[in-house]
C-alpha cells in the first residue's frame, strides 16, 4: 500500500470548526442558457462534503469554472443548487471571493451548513503559477485563511497546477487531503508500485507532450512492457519510425511544436524497440468523406483519424492479455462515428479484460462513460492531466504542499 504522507480527514476533529474545501467542479455549461449539462464531477465530491458537513463543521467550497475568454466561465450560482441537489444539503451562495459580504458569510456559518464561493478564477492571481510559499502571500489566502481553521484539498483533477487556491492555504493552516483525492492517489500509486505483469499503457490522444513523456518514464523504470500508441501519439511515433505519414499530417505536428517529439521519439524506438507498437494501418477520411482503412505503408494525403482494423485487432490480443493496464487519450477522433471504432474497440478490450485497469480522465474518461464502460473497468480517474503527471514521474503540487503541511504538524 502507499505510504500516506499527508494528512486526510480522518486526523481532525472537524465539530464546529470552519473548514474551507477546494473542489474541482468545473463542468459542461450550455454557452446560451447557463445550465450545467453533466454534474459528474459534484457528484464525485459529494463524499466528502457530505462527510464534513455530517461531522458538524462548518463547510466553505472554493471551487473555479472554466477561464477567463471561455463561453462557459460563469458564476457558480446554479453549481449550488446543482450541488444542493446531489447533497440534500441547502448549499448557499455569495457572489464574492473574499468581498465583505463573503467573510461576513463565512462568520456567520452554522455547524454543518455549506457555503459555495464564487468562482475563484474571477480573481486574477489564479492564473499566476508560484511556489506554495509564494502563493500563500497572495490575496486570496491572506484575505481566507484567517476565517478558517482547517483546509481540504480534494481537486484531484487540478492537483498538478501550482495556484493560490490549490497551494496558498496549506503553508498557512492545518491541511488535508479530501476523500476524492485521497482515492484518486492510493489507486494510482499502489497500482503503479505494485504493478502486475504484463503491463500495457495505451496512449493516445492530442496531448502527445504528455503521452510520450509518460511513455518515457514508464519504458525506462520498466513498468510498462508495451506501450500501444494511437491519435497524435501513434502520428509522430510513425514519423520517428520512418513511415511517410502524408504532408497534411506532418504539417499538424508542426504546426503544434512537436517536432521535438519526433525525435525524443527516434530515440526511445532505438532503445526499446518492440515495446512500442505504433499501427499497421490508419483510417483517413478520403475524399468522398468516407472513413478508408490503409496500410501505413502507403498513406495518402489525408488526415489520419483513427487507427485501422488489422491495428486495432492486434491492440486488442496484447490487452486482453495483460494483467495491469493504463490507458490515456482516445484512439481517434470518436466523436466522429466514423472514426469511433478504434477508442470504442481498444475501450472493449480493456472492459472485457481480466487486468486492473486504470482509465487517466479527461476525453479518453468521457469516452469510458459515454460508451457505457464505466462499470467495467477497474478505476476512471476524475483528472486527465493529475493522472497523466503521476504516470509520468511528476510530483502534482497540491499534493506536495499537502505534504509540507504534515510534516510542519508533526513537528
Amino acid at each position: 500500500m502507499m505510504a500516506i504522507e499527508f494528512n486526510t480527514i480522518d486526523d481532525f476533529n472537524l465539530e464546529g470548526k470552519t473548514v474551507l474545501v477546494r473542489v474541482d467542479i468545473n463542468s459542461p455549461v450550455d454557452p446560451n442558457s447557463g445550465t450545467i449539462l453533466d454534474d459528474t464531477r459534484m457528484k464525485l465530491h459529494s463524499e466528502t462534503l457530505k462527510e464534513l458537513s455530517e461531522k458538524g463543521a462548518k463547510v466553505v467550497v472554493l471551487a473555479h469554472q472554466s477561464r477567463p475568454g471561455k463561453k462557459d466561465f460563469t458564476t457558480l450560482e446554479q453549481h449550488s443548487n446543482v450541488l444542493s441537489k446531489n447533497l440534500g444539503i441547502d448549499v448557499k451562495y455569495v457572489d464574492s471571493i473574499f468581498s465583505h459580504e463573503a467573510k461576513k458569510s463565512i462568520k456567520s456559518l452554522k455547524n454543518h451548513e455549506i457555503l459555495l464561493l464564487e468562482n475563484v478564477r474571477f480573481f486574477s492571481e489564479e492564473s499566476i503559477k508560484k511556489s506554495a510559499d509564494e502563493q500563500s502571500k497572495s490575496l486570496l489566502p491572506r484575505n481566507l485563511a484567517p476565517l478558517v481553521d482547517i483546509f481540504v484539498n480534494d481537486a484531484f483533477a487540478a492537483a498538478h497546477r501550482s495556484q493560490p487556491s490549490l497551494v496558498g492555504f496549506a503553508p498557512l493552516v492545518p491541511s488535508a487531503a479530501g476523500r476524492l483525492m485521497e482515492k484518486e492517489l492510493k489507486i494510482i500509486q499502489n497500482a503503479l508500485d505494485n504493478v502486475k505483469k504484463p503491463c500495457v499503457f495505451v496512449l493516445g490522444g492530442m496531448k502527445a507532450d504528455d503521452s510520450i513523456d509518460v511513455m518515457e518514464n514508464v519504458l525506462k523504470n520498466g513498468t510498462a512492457d508495451y506501450v500501444l500508441t494511437s491519435g497524435l501519439v501513434a502520428n509522430i511515433v510513425l514519423l520517428a519510425s520512418g513511415i511517410d505519414i502524408g504532408k497534411i499530417n506532418k504539417k499538424f505536428i508542426k504546426d503544434r511544436d512537436y517536432c521535438y517529439l519526433v525525435k525524443k521519439s527516434k530515440k526511445l524506438l532505438k532503445k526499446f524497440g518492440s515495446k512500442i507498437v505504433y499501427p499497421k494501418d490508419v483510417a483517413i477520411e478520403n475524399g468522398n468523406k468516407e472513413r478508408e482503412d490503409i496500410s501505413i505503408e502507403n498513406i495518402p494525403n489525408f488526415p489520419i483519424f483513427d487507427i485501422g482494423i488489422e491495428s486495432i485487432k492486434e491492440y486488442a490480443k496484447i490487452i486482453r492479455s495483460a494483467k495491469t493496464i493504463f490507458a490515456n487519450g482516445p484512439a481517434g477522433v470518436f466523436e466522429d462515428p466514423k472514426f469511433a471504432m478504434g477508442t470504442e474497440d481498444l475501450l472493449n478490450a480493456i472492459a472485457s479484460s481480466d487486468g486492473f485497469s486504470i482509465i487517466g480522465g479527461g476525453h479518453i474518461a468521457a469516452a469510458t462513460m459515454a460508451m457505457g464502460f464505466e462499470d467495467d473497468v477497474s478505476h476512471v480517474s476524475s483528472g486527465g492531466g493529475a493522472c497523466i503527471n503521476l504516470l509520468s514521474g511528476k510530483k502534482l503540487a497540491a499534493v506536495e504542499a499537502l505534504k509540507e503541511s504534515a510534516k510542519k504538524m508533526n513537528e
